[in-house]
């Protein structure tokens, strides 16, 4: 993998590159990752083992480039052709960054986080969706494809919570009560989801971590962008942990929340929660996420 890695590399860069350190980066990563240090440059490198690795990693690097070319925000780029598959595995390589730790960052840190998510919402579509029809959530296959209506209640129902409640079924992880509130939940949907949205462009796993703060600014890692409501994007930043008030301050500087979305932030997760659900439903960690889940459908009975 070494080997397979560094000619890679030094194709890219066209001189010769070695490795010379690594810093792991397993705790913070649901794949195996890690920065590989080398004369002149950094790559950060992630692997999987999963059977559709290749495709997932293509996907991540289309949904990297839409965020650079049409969202006009910084993603990180692709180190040579960024998919490689020594010893049977599958690599996906991109430039490190240097990045200020999550729990270095300052408020103006946090603000820049918030002012690079507004500015990606503040490009839109005529539909919502994707013209690349599918993408990934973590792990798990995302439909993106736009729907015949083209509400965001429909799309929302349709591409996002009836597929994750299916997956979430055959996990075998998740209880029938609670299945069946998602099921009525779905069925009135389009009556709590509140003022119809313009197609915006989002993130797609906009949680906190999946943005890496450097001195240049914010930069958008581990997206599966596509156009929807960008009320999504804000009520996952915080769905694993809290985040300080100044990254919405930041997002308000260039854009304004809907004073609505306070109420409507748990109908959004419900998404994530069921997708945490069928990939760690159970380990203990994944077992919270079933009271999260029956706490929020709680909310919109």
């Amino acid at each position: 993998m070494r080997r397979e890695i560094e000619h890679v590399v030094s194709l890219h860069l066209r001189r010769p590159w070695g490795l010379r350190r690594f810093t792991d980066l397993n705790e913070r990563s649901s794949h195996p990752a890690g920065v590989l240090h080398g004369p002149g440059l950094s790559v950060f490198a992630k692997l999987s083992m999963a059977d559709d690795a290749g495709p997932q990693f293509e996907a991540e690097l289309r949904g990297l480039a839409m965020l650079r070319d049409r969202g006009h925000v910084r993603a990180p780029m692709p180190i040579g052709r960024a998919v490689v598959t020594p010893a049977g595995r599958t690599v996906l390589l991109l430039e490190a960054l240097r990045e200020i730790r999550p729990e270095c960052r300052t408020p103006d840190d946090w603000r820049a986080i918030g002012r690079s998510l507004a500015t990606l919402h503040r490009v839109h579509d005529e539909r919502f969706g994707s013209k690349h029809g599918a993408g990934y959530f973590g792990p798990i296959w995302q439909d993106n494809r736009p729907v015949a209506a083209n509400r965001w209640a429909d799309f929302y129902t349709e591409r996002r919570l009836e597929p994750a409640l299916r997956s979430a079924v055959d996990s075998g992880f998740l209880p029938t009560e609670l299945g069946a509130g998602v099921e009525l939940l779905c069925a009135r949907l389009a009556s709590v989801c509140g003022p119809e949205p313009s197609p915006a462009l989002l993130h797609g796993d906009a949680q906190q971590n999946n943005f890496v703060s450097t001195l240049d600014g914010a930069v958008m890692v581990d997206a599966c962008p596509y156009f929807g409501h960008p009320e999504i994007d804000l009520a996952h930043v915080d769905y694993f942990q809290s985040v300080p008030e100044e990254l919405f301050d930041g997002y308000r500087e260039v854009l304004v929340i809907d004073a609505g979305f306070a109420v409507r932030r748990e109908l959004w997760r419900l998404y994530a929660f069921l997708a945490v659900i069928t990939v760690d439903g159970g380990s203990a960690f994944g077992r919270a996420f079933l009271t999260r889940l029956d706490d929020a459908l709680r909310l919109y009975r």
